[in-house]
């Protein structure tokens, strides 16, 4: 309903339970937008093409590595990254960015978070930090839409350096990497799913344009073609 009233189109939904969202019903206004839902099984599948994604939450109780942004910053950096060089610009391929919250129950974990380039923070009474989901779709979605300026890199705080390259082709790269790693036995097996999550975060803080992804991809293919190769003469 809160998509509905700030006229928003694109829902993706993560992993829902299957009997709530079967049962799942629209409320007045909106049944087009939940019919038309995308539903994927994980967050990055769902941000493959978004070249940025920000995530929402408190910080009570947690310390993210990422950016944290206030509400109407969030708002300018996402017009900002959506907004088209050249106005004839066609909607299906202006860049695409992702506005990312958790679940009723817990929120974003550090993992999904790992996907995200930048975390907004809803100022709120400190006797209460967090709100329930619907308000917070509703308050952000309000700050997104309440106005059509296009704010200037000059009008921004803490502007975001953004990338040409979507998640999907950064998680390409964190995978290569990941695998380089295991290669030379950087890190015992139980820590790979750490320095996978913390690699997904340097990779989003250092936004690398595509034309440095893809010297850095050949790098490591060398060096993992360089690996096999001394492993075939020793044996």
């Amino acid at each position: 309903r809160a998509m509905a009233n700030c006229g928003f189109r694109r829902l993706s939904i993560v992993a829902p339970f299957a009997l709530n969202w079967m049962e799942a019903k629209s409320a007045v206004g909106a049944p087009d937008l939940l019919r038309e839902a995308k539903v994927f099984e994980t967050l990055a599948e769902a941000v493959a093409h978004s070249t940025l994604v920000i995530g929402t939450g408190s910080l009570d109780r947690r310390r993210p590595v990422q950016a944290i942004l206030d509400l109407p910053e969030a708002a300018d950096q996402l017009r900002a990254a959506i907004s088209p060089t050249h106005p004839e610009t066609e909607m299906e391929t202006r860049p695409r960015v992702a506005l990312v919250f958790g679940s009723e129950k817990h929120g974003l974990t550090s993992e999904d978070l790992s996907w995200c380039h930048a975390l907004i923070v809803i100022d709120t009474c400190d006797a209460q930090p967090s709100m329930n989901l619907g308000q917070a779709v509703a308050v952000c979605l309000y700050e997104l839409s309440r106005t059509t300026t296009v704010p200037t890199a000059a009008t921004i705080n803490n502007p975001i350096q953004l990338s040409a390259a979507d998640s999907a082709q950064l998680d390409r790269l964190a995978l290569l990497i990941e695998e380089t790693m295991a290669e030379v036995n950087y890190a015992t097996r139980g820590m790979r799913s750490a320095n996978g999550e913390a690699l997904r975060v340097l990779l989003r803080r250092l936004m690398p344009q595509e034309a440095d992804l893809r010297r850095i991809m050949g790098l490591f293919r060398r060096i993992l073609w360089q690996i096999g190769k001394g492993s075939d003469k020793t044996n």
